[in-house]
């Protein structure tokens, strides 16, 4: 990214300090001290260094607006730049912003507010805490470093150029790749496992939420689609999404398997020989179900769901420590910071299974390492070409010669690295479900303390089939300080620091929608991906019902205030407000396109397998209808999203491919 001028840079400064200004209490410095104190401004220019080049110049039209007099006309004000303004003027400003009618103004608002509040509240940079942790009763790490273990893998450094060989090269070393890799190494073949992330081992995982963000996700994670509504959160390191993610590990509901085999034409979905793959993969990663002591936010879903008579059930879990454990030591040292990395080496992700199952069996993994494209010959995939960066900044060009290769990049950059290669099937990119979720805040008496225990361990399954095979399932996030900040309706600079100082008191669920209409994944003019997707009308209904009964299980599990995250503020009371009224007060409200925050952990569909040559660019073997040898084997190949945490259902997809791969 290019650096600002000072009129810009000022500009700059001037926005964050207008999401949180100095308010001056009782001499307080948690409320004297503003954005810029913290520098927020300069780590913002930081991370926009990990965005596409389109997105950094919409960003930088955005700050020449804030730094231009023109911006008076955007609101009404006085013809002034954003730093020149009052304190009062810029909060009316941002108040205007909004809930205006005009989208671009609206993303704005959201974009600047979500990488203010969350830098400001989560970023920690050198120093030992974030000032503003001891107030907001948040600890931080828990650990100054993880557990010092020997490497599970090994991880090639190129000094130069390199050209490579192997029987297989795999792109991705997520669910999908490792497991891949882990078979057809296993079976006596050559394999080569290429990653675009970093290798992090435990003792590297600081438990500092920015940096490990920033580190372990995918565009320093703040990928967003491309009207900025849906905040996407992916994983991009050596384990992909399972070094980062929540633990669940789900079989795919029998239901939705289906699905995918009579409508999509996949027959393999209820053999018997692929419903092996889940029992191979639970035993490998050791999921456990009970017995489990949950934490705060999750116990209020079982004990709210269960007073209104709805399902509740365990989540299963890759962990290997036994969870017999009260509130100790483990407790707070372990599970709701994996999300950050675990540097306790409990949860058994990719890199502690079948990625080193792999390395033990020969493969050679290639971190840091984008693959730029496949190549071809004939109508058939040869190998691949990328690039390796070095600790150094120093990049080198990698070839790797193969006779089969196999994509799994994930449902974001797979169908991407096909385009670049040449694919043309229209399908490719289309059919992208993201399990959108907004999640439902409520305050409580009890300390709830979301980042401590167990990150997943309750769901409620009630809702699941509301419309056929379409619904949703109610779960809890492990949230740490940034993301509180970064989720949380901004109405006034008080409002927030005020709310933030209450986090610990807060329990989070959300329903995880099971999209029935998803998006698509285009290119930038670089060759990545670009992500359009909108909340279908359908869609919303069931993310509005997951909303009500979220509110409905903190109320009955004994919340004191619910609110919803929208920047229309909506808070209940049930100790003065009439249920069922808030209710339809949910309903009434405008659900377009940043007036609310939409996240996604789960990407899925873009190179959907099915039996078709019209409608699925993907076999039901895992291979490509127009380049042979050419394989995919990650979330890309749902024919539809899985309604549940996809990490199992991936493994197992990749399992069943991998079989036709050893011959």
């Amino acid at each position: 990214m290019k650096a600002l001028s000072d009129k810009q840079l000022s500009a700059l400064k001037g926005m964050c300090n207008a999401y949180i200004p100095s308010i001056e209490k009782d001499g307080d410095p948690y409320w004297s001290r503003k954005a810029s104190d913290l520098e927020v401004h300069l780590v913002i220019l930081e991370m926009l260094k990990g965005v596409t080049e389109e997105e950094q110049k919409e960003l930088l039209q955005a700050i020449d607006l804030l730094s231009s007099p023109l911006l008076g006309l955007t609101w009404f004000g006085p013809l002034k730049s954003v730093d020149k303004l009052t304190q009062e003027q810029s909060e009316k400003m941002l108040q205007s912003w909004s809930k205006s009618s005009i989208p671009p103004l609206r993303k704005a608002f959201a974009t600047f507010k979500k990488l203010t509040t969350y830098i400001y509240f989560g970023y920690s940079g050198d120093r030992d805490v974030n000032p503003n942790w001891p107030v907001i009763q948040y600890p931080g790490p828990t650990e100054k470093i993880g557990k010092k273990v020997a490497d599970p893998i090994q991880v090639l450094r190129p000094s130069s150029d390199q050209e490579l060989t192997c029987d297989v090269v795999i792109i991705g070393s997520g669910a999908g790749g490792s497991v891949v890799a882990a078979e057809l190494a296993k079976a006596g073949q050559d394999v080569i496992i290429v990653e675009k992330g970093p290798f992090v081992l435990p003792h590297e995982m600081t438990q500092r939420e920015v940096e490990m963000i920033t580190k372990l996700y995918d565009r320093n994670g703040i990928f967003a689609s491309k009207d900025g509504g849906t905040g996407i959160l992916a994983g991009s390191c050596v384990g992909g999404g399972t070094t980062v993610n929540w633990a669940g590990m789900f079989r795919t509901p029998d239901y939705v398997l289906e699905e995918w085999s009579k409508e999509h034409g996949n027959p393999q979905f209820t053999d018997k020989e692929f419903l092996k793959g889940f029992e191979f993969i639970e035993e490998r990663t050791k999921v456990i179900k009970e017995p489990v002591v949950h934490n705060p936010q999750n116990n209020a879903i079982v004990v709210g769901g269960k007073k209104l008579g709805y399902k509740v059930d365990v989540v299963p879990r890759n962990y290997q420590l036994q969870e017999n454990i009260a509130r100790d030591t483990s407790y707070h040292k372990c599970q709701g910071y994996a999300t950050l990395g675990d540097n306790q080496g409990d949860k058994l992700g990719t890199m502690l299974t079948f990625l080193k199952d792999a390395h033990e069996a020969g493969a050679r993994l290639l971190a840091d390492t984008y693959a730029e494209r496949i190549t071809t010959t004939n109508g058939t995939a040869t190998g691949v070409e990328g690039w390796y960066k070095s600790s150094e900044n120093k990049q080198y060009k990698i070839t790797i010669k193969a006779k089969r290769v196999v994509v799994a990049a994930g449902a974001l950059h797979s169908p991407a690295l096909l385009r670049r290669s040449g694919l043309k099937h229209p399908h490719i990119g289309k059919h992208l479900y993201l399990h959108p979720v907004n999640a439902v805040s409520a305050l409580y008496e009890q300390k709830m303390e979301s980042w401590y225990g167990p990150m997943m361990s309750a769901v409620c399954d009630e809702f699941t089939q509301l419309d056929g095979n379409f619904g949703f399932k109610i779960e809890t996030p492990p949230i740490h300080s940034g993301f509180y900040a970064l989720a949380m309706p901004w109405m006034s600079a008080r409002q927030l620091k005020e709310e933030m100082k209450k986090i610990s008191q807060m329990g989070l669920m959300f329903g995880l929608v099971r999209d029935k209409f998803g998006g698509q994944v285009k290119l930038s003019k670089k060759g990545l991906p670009v992500v359009n997707y909108k909340l279908s009308a359908y869609d919303k209904k069931h993310f509005i019902r997951g909303m009500q009964e979220c509110v409905k299980i903190h109320t009955a599990a004994g919340a004191t205030q619910v609110r919803i995250l929208h920047n229309q503020r909506i808070l209940f009371d049930p100790a003065k407000d009439n249920l069922e009224t808030f209710l339809s007060k949910i309903e009434s409200l405008r659900w377009e396109t940043n007036r609310y925050s939409l996240f996604s952990a789960h990407q899925m569909g873009t190179c959907r397998m099915g039996g078709t040559d019209k409608d699925y660019p993907v076999k039901p073997s895992g291979e490509t209808r127009e380049v042979k040898n050419l394989f995919v084997a990650d979330a890309s190949t749902f024919p539809k999203c899985s309604g549940s945490n996809p990490m199992l259902s991936i493994m197992a997809i990749a399992y069943y491919i991998a079989q036709g791969l050893k011959t």
